[in-house]
């Protein structure tokens, strides 16, 4: 089983996504489906027709981060808030800061990233699109 984030956004897909790939490298796979690549959608208003239909950022083997926008002529509405969070768990604690420092940049920390009592440097943030993360990196014995 994998689990991978799809994330909505309104009318900001695009540019979020080519934000992340900055931070993470990675692939699009399959490029960046728009509503104007399927069929009937012609009808949609001028400003949602190059919306993003789908994209998907392979970040490492077997884990992806995918998203669309929502279409507000569809009846769509985006309901952003803290109801949930892309949780990272990286492989050393300075990744961790650098992938802190890069995506909360512009956003809103909550948390610093930090040594934390239940052995690990954690912080958290709101990204400049209003997406939730937790970057957390757990202490390995007898390191500090």
């Amino acid at each position: 089983m994998h689990i991978h984030p799809y994330l909505n956004f309104d009318g900001k897909a695009e540019a979020a996504f080519l934000f992340y790939q900055s931070v993470f490298g990675g692939e699009f796979i399959g490029g960046i489906s728009r509503f104007s690549d399927m069929e009937g959608m012609d009808q949609l208003p001028k400003n949602e027709i190059d919306r993003v239909m789908h994209v998907s950022l392979e970040i490492a083997p077997n884990l992806k981060i995918m998203a669309s926008d929502i279409l507000p002529s569809a009846g769509h509405v985006l309901k952003i808030g803290n109801h949930n969070y892309i949780s990272l768990d990286v492989d050393s604690k300075e990744e961790g800061q650098r992938i802190f420092n890069a995506l909360s940049k512009n956003g809103k920390v909550e948390m610093d990233y930090q040594k934390t009592f239940w052995g690990a440097y954690f912080g958290s943030f709101e990204d400049q699109f209003g997406i939730g993360w937790m970057i957390n990196y757990d202490l390995e014995e007898n390191e500090s």
